[in-house]
């Protein structure tokens, strides 16, 4: 009795194991997470979880004495059929069972494709398919999910579960029984001090063999689904960051060019059209990512109308190390920064000033600096700089949050009377990796 109680562990423990080794497959987890599946990838779903199932049957017909319990064909063509529908489920059953026709036991494929099409008739039963995913096993809590409002639907689809899975193994004892030499296997087939707490036990374990897979899997999906909101979610907020950038770019510029139209309308004119190639170059731009030469061509020409309105009181320099202008950062990254120094570092400068752009590498990190020699920044001001930043600096902060989590930094020092900066360190990301905004924001 311990010992038919011990093989009975060992099998709930390889189908767990068999559910583990099939949960590493990502493209099994796809298969999992549609809902509705076209013919071919039913019969991919088929062919996946037959080779994992079919090879415990082989395993068990090379050595049915002492590899027993690995033979799960039968749980994992229910379980084909209840996730699949009846096209998965009854190829998956055909498919393992194949091994045991090695043994001459021609009616193991009949039992396999009844468990995969009794899997579908439980999928058609299912009022919301994700009963499926939620169903106990226990049909002592269905019972009491029954009894309480509102549980009705899950709680009898979970005892239609627990009644269909005992029908099925009623049918392998049925078969195993009346066709002794050559029906069917059935693990406790031979042992002759069976009583009926141990015929209960078999039941139990065959209903969780059914169930285990269905709730590892289950619990990787959901991970799976809170990873894509959480993406979802970041790349919603990037896009909001990022769409407070351009049209706060775009009014300053506006201000310039309406200054320009009384004074200069040919310059004005000039600017309009330095502006349409930039917000062509927003319009086109479909990346969160883009490569620093491209973003320094972008600040020359933002530049090329802040000039307008400063003449020769406004220079800029770049101290730019080569090897970094092929290393990827985020779009829009430099020109608030830019802008900022202008606005509070420039501006307000009777002689103007210039602004320095340096880059440089620091393992794998990149380090981008934006300083000016205006009047700095107070003191006061400049602890509340994260947080009253402004669309500009604080903008950049949280988009370099979302996009690197904890694996970026960022500072600012400001000399009052002789001018501020402003540090990024970010991961490096070489261009022509494969490396997007999803990895990026799954990292943090």
């Amino acid at each position: 009795m311990p010992a038919h109680l011990l093989i009975l562990l060992v099998k709930l423990a390889v189908a767990a194991s068999l559910a583990s080794i099939l949960t590493r497959s990502s493209g099994f987890q796809r298969m999992l997470m549609r809902e509705e599946r076209t013919l071919t990838q039913r019969v991919k779903m088929a062919l996946v979880c037959a080779l994992i199932y079919g090879s415990g049957v082989a395993v068990r017909v090379a050595n049915p004495s002492a590899y027993q319990a690995v033979d799960l064909g039968m749980e994992g063509s229910l379980v084909m059929g209840m996730l699949g529908g009846y096209v998965t489920g009854i190829l998956a059953g055909v498919f393992i069972a194949i091994p045991a026709l090695f043994e001459s036991r021609p009616l193991t494929m009949l039992l396999f494709a009844a468990a995969g099409v009794m899997g579908g008739l439980l999928r058609d039963l299912a009022p919301d398919k994700e009963f499926i995913w939620k169903f106990t096993p226990d049909p002592t809590l269905a019972s009491v999910r029954l009894l309480r409002r509102g549980d009705l639907r899950l709680a009898g689809f979970s005892i239609a579960c627990v009644g269909m899975i005992a029908l099925a193994e009623v049918l392998r004892q049925t078969l195993a029984s009346v066709f002794p030499n050559g029906g069917v296997f059935a693990l406790q087939q031979s042992w002759t001090d069976a009583g009926p707490w141990l015929l209960v036990a078999v039941y139990a374990t065959t209903l969780f063999c059914v169930a285990l897979p269905i709730k590892i899997w289950n619990s990787n999906l959901n991970e799976k689904r809170l990873e894509q909101q959480q993406l979802r979610l970041n790349e919603a907020r990037l896009a909001a960051l990022s769409s407070q950038i351009n049209p706060h770019f775009l009014f300053n510029t506006l201000n310039s060019v309406a200054s320009l139209i009384r004074l200069d309308p040919d310059e004005a004119r000039q600017v309009v059209y330095k502006l349409s190639k930039i917000l062509r170059r927003l319009l086109r731009q479909q990346d969160n990512l883009t490569t620093l030469r491209e973003e320094l061509d972008f600040i020359d020409a933002y530049l090329s109308i802040e000039m307008v309105r400063f003449g020769d009181k406004l220079h800029f320099v770049k101290e730019v190390d080569p090897d970094t202008l092929d290393l990827l950062v985020p779009s829009m990254l430099l020109q608030p920064l830019v802008e900022n120094s202008i606005r509070h570092g420039l501006a307000s400068k009777v002689d103007g000033g210039t602004i320095r752009v340096r880059s440089r590498r620091l393992g794998n990190q990149l380090q981008i600096v934006v300083e000016d020699d205006g009047v700095g920044i107070p003191e006061a001001r400049l602890a509340r700089m994260f947080e009253q930043g402004g669309i500009g600096v604080n903008n950049v902060n949280e988009r370099l949050k979302v996009l690197y989590g904890d694996s970026y930094r960022m500072w600012i020092d400001s000399r009052p009377g002789e001018g501020a900066s402003t540090g990024i360190e970010i991961p490096e990301q070489v261009s022509g990796t494969v490396v997007g905004v999803e990895s990026l924001v799954g990292s943090g």
